[in-house]
């Protein structure tokens, strides 16, 4: 394996990692930013809201992405193993 293929590999890896977790990432803060914004103009400053918020956002996405996620996931480790024979 020269420095080329590794560099790709790496890469490809980088670019997974994104696409498995920029979904939730996002959706997570959007949901932390209205709460925000809600908390401050009604002057609720529970930290609970939020967390609870939050959760159930990365668990909906993860019911309803996952099985898209766990096949990338799984193309990617098919591509390595390839690689490595």
């Amino acid at each position: 394996m020269n420095t080329a293929q590794v560099t790709d590999v790496l890469r490809e890896g980088v670019v997974v990692a994104i696409k498995l977790a920029g979904p939730m990432l996002i959706l997570s803060m959007l949901v932390g930013v209205i709460i925000a914004v809600f908390q401050a103009v009604t002057q609720i400053h529970e930290q609970t809201i939020s967390f609870i918020l939050k959760l159930i956002v990365v668990i909906a996405v993860l019911l309803i992405a996952g099985g898209w996620m766990m096949e990338t996931l799984q193309s990617y480790a098919r591509s390595l193993f390839t690689l490595m024979m």
